[in-house]
């Protein structure tokens, strides 16, 4: 991927394997939004287990079929990518994920999303002066005592 001449990335191009079928080269990052609007679609996903960026999240996503209804199963497995997508924490998740799955323990969205919640004495401290509005007047030409354009 180029933007202008400058390379961005290199991403795998989906091959035929040598019995003819086609492989889906899939991202979650690309899929996770609509899987949040319809998370039961994650179900019968031909292209699931490609859509799974490591091993320890398909186990999940089998353990939690196993042990929840699917609807629940399918929730949770969504709001599992979307919390790796949207914090950057694929890996440390999917080490969690491991843990857990060793202890044959459902994950734990509310402890996961705290673990990995941005830390509030490293977010910037963002003060935004607002200008005064008579400058915008002086902007626009117009005296200050109110005259109509």
């Amino acid at each position: 991927i180029f933007i202008g001449g400058t390379q961005l990335m290199t991403l795998p191009r989906g091959r035929a394997s040598p019995s003819g079928k086609h492989d889906q080269v899939v991202n979650y990052r690309h899929v996770i939004h609509s899987l949040r609007r319809k998370p039961m679609a994650l179900l019968n996903l031909v292209y699931r287990d490609q859509l799974f960026p490591r091993e320890a999240y398909r186990r999940t996503f089998d353990m939690l079929v196993d042990r929840l209804p699917e609807r629940q199963a399918c929730r949770t497995m969504v709001d599992l990518l979307a919390l790796a997508h949207e914090r950057g924490c694929e890996c440390e998740l999917a080490d969690q994920l491991t843990v857990s799955l060793q202890a044959r323990r459902l994950p734990d969205m509310t402890a996961l999303r705290e673990r990995f919640a941005p830390d509030p004495s490293r977010l910037p401290n963002v003060v935004v002066r607002l200008a005064p509005l008579n400058a915008y007047e002086a902007l626009l030409g117009a005296s200050p005592t109110g005259d109509a354009a």
